[in-house]
């Protein structure tokens, strides 16, 4: 599309850390399945503007959006990203040390909905939250990270449109169809204030109210 490398031209040139990281993946027989630059710099520029100091992602894979949003933060700025897989978690550490951000950087290895559940138990807040991981799970991971808010947090949600499968009802798989719900609950839900960008496939922004 000309206007994604347009906007990618212009708005968001990677460097040589996040450049190697597709290769990167490639190499270990990983999935491809990164945000795209713009995604990056809009999450980049969304955790910068709400003045964000702790940040929480549910997907880490290799580090790609970690270092995008990690790059927004203060020097004390902390991401926590949770992460299913060990290889994954070791490549993004990798990538995050490259970058010069391990000191800002905690990458948490098993399972989210567990992870997740610890945070809330010791009454963690974060300031931002990025959801990029199993879709069926994002309406609980949408509650943990509400129950997770500091006031006027935002929540960012990725792959809202599923590749164009929510537009298809024909599409009846997992994912898709959770997705629509979730999308229908952003628009929704009085305790949110949200938008679907339309950018890479689908960038949901919400703000909990205060």
């Amino acid at each position: 599309m000309r206007e994604q490398e347009y906007v990618r031209s212009l708005f968001a040139q990677e460097d040589e850390v996040l450049k190697s990281i597709a290769p990167g993946l490639d190499e270990r027989g990983m999935p491809q399945i990164s945000v795209p630059p713009e995604v990056g710099k809009t999450l980049y520029l969304l955790a910068g503007l709400s003045g964000a100091k702790r940040v929480l992602e549910i997907g880490a894979l290799g580090g790609y959006s970690t270092i995008w949003l990690a790059r927004a933060l203060p020097a004390d700025g902390q991401v926590i990203s949770l992460e299913l897989k060990e290889e994954h978690a070791a490549f993004a550490r990798e990538n995050v040390a490259k970058a010069g951000l391990a000191d800002r950087v905690t990458i948490m290895v098993g399972d989210a909905t567990e992870s997740l559940a610890k945070l809330v138990e010791s009454q963690e807040k974060f300031d931002f939250f990025f959801l990029d991981a199993d879709k069926p799970n994002y309406p609980h991971y949408l509650e943990q990270a509400i129950a997770l808010a500091s006031p006027g947090a935002v929540i960012a949600a990725d792959n809202l449109f599923q590749n164009g499968r929510i537009f298809d009802e024909s599409y009846q798989g997992p994912s898709p169809v959770t997705i629509r719900r979730f999308n229908r609950q952003l628009a929704e839900d009085p305790r949110l204030e949200s938008i679907i960008l339309t950018i890479g496939d689908g960038l949901g922004v919400c703000r909990v109210k205060k």
